[in-house]
């Protein structure tokens, strides 16, 4: 028997065995970093969605002058837990990089401020409500940078 002829036999089926576990390998972790990629797409996208609701809410919470304090107050704090964005929030904070858990926490804590601006008894005129709503709208908008560049939309 030709020695050579089983190691060339062996040699080749090792090879074969070998590149098609390599390329299997391959394939998962590019199907896995699809799949990861496709969950935080969604993710953000709720997680926005709930910010928003909770932002609207709000507004026209601050927007009812005429309602009592007492009413608005009660308002504010339904809409902030009514909007769904506590839930998603710790959602981001385990799937999400670091510097998009920054912005989340950012905008979260802004509308957090902006309830209790509100439950405090401020409507859409006050200047410290003013304040707040600009400093939402660069929370939000510096989140919504972050989470596309994580998407590698920018």
């Amino acid at each position: 028997m030709d020695w050579s002829t089983l190691a060339s036999t062996a040699t080749g089926g090792l090879i074969g065995v070998v590149s098609t576990l390599t390329a299997e390998w391959v394939r998962s972790r590019r199907d896995r970093a699809s799949a990861d990629h496709a969950d935080r797409r969604r993710l953000y996208g709720e997680y926005l969605a709930a910010l928003s609701r909770t932002r609207s809410q709000l507004r026209a919470t601050a927007r009812d002058t005429e309602a009592p304090a007492g009413d608005r107050s009660a308002r504010a704090l339904s809409a902030f837990h009514d909007g769904g964005a506590y839930e998603l929030r710790y959602q981001v904070a385990i799937t999400a990089p670091d510097d998009v858990v920054e912005a989340s926490t950012a905008a979260f804590r802004t509308l957090r401020d902006m309830r209790d601006l509100l439950q405090a008894g401020a409507v859409r005129t006050d200047p410290a409500y003013a304040r707040l709503r600009d400093r939402w709208e660069d929370a939000f908008a510096e989140l919504r940078a972050r989470m596309r560049r994580d998407l590698g939309r920018e």
